[in-house]
């Protein structure tokens, strides 16, 4: 099936099987090797990404289903010589140990700061009215799709709530 994937703001033709995950099509067919395979079922966010600015696990959705949608990547949010905020504050508080989740880690949180900012509760939130505060139980709820085996928890923690200040 023919589909127009834009991903990280660039269009790219694909002509997949209509069975083809998103997760596959980007890195088999468009090569961004950023998002991972870790458990293929939508239960460890190693292959989060963003699609029209919500985060989603890539492996459970299919690629022919986005044909038009605004997809971001890690290798959209910046590279080596420009850094997103996050992806500096990540480095500076060692949020990641062997770095296999640290994609998908980062493009969750920093979709999540966007539901946060946007006033989404979560569960621990106290309110479904009122606008959550930013506490380490409200990042590890909101983060707690994304699996760190490496156990770099804490620090991920000080990465997204030092990214919140900045954005504050």
């Amino acid at each position: 099936m023919k589909t127009t994937l834009t991903v990280n703001g660039e269009d790219h033709s694909l002509d997949a099987d209509t069975r083809t995950s998103l997760l596959d099509a980007l890195r088999n067919h468009l090569n961004l090797t950023g998002a991972k395979k870790g458990c293929d079922h939508g239960q460890c966010g190693a292959c989060t990404v963003m699609v029209n600015g919500r985060r989603i696990n890539s492996c459970l959705t299919l690629a022919c289903m986005h044909d038009g949608d605004e997809i971001t990547t890690i290798e959209g949010l910046g590279d080596e010589r420009n850094l997103s905020d996050m992806q500096q504050n990540f480095v500076k508080h060692d949020g990641f140990q062997c770095g296999y989740c640290t994609p998908g880690q980062i493009c969750s949180a920093t979709a999540m700061l966007e539901e946060f900012k946007a006033g989404w509760p979560s569960n621990v939130s106290g309110s479904l009215t009122a606008s959550p505060e930013l506490t380490d139980d409200e990042i590890s709820e909101r983060m707690s799709g994304n699996i760190c085996r490496c156990a770099a928890y804490p620090n991920i923690v000080d990465a997204i709530r030092e990214t919140a200040k900045g954005q504050s």
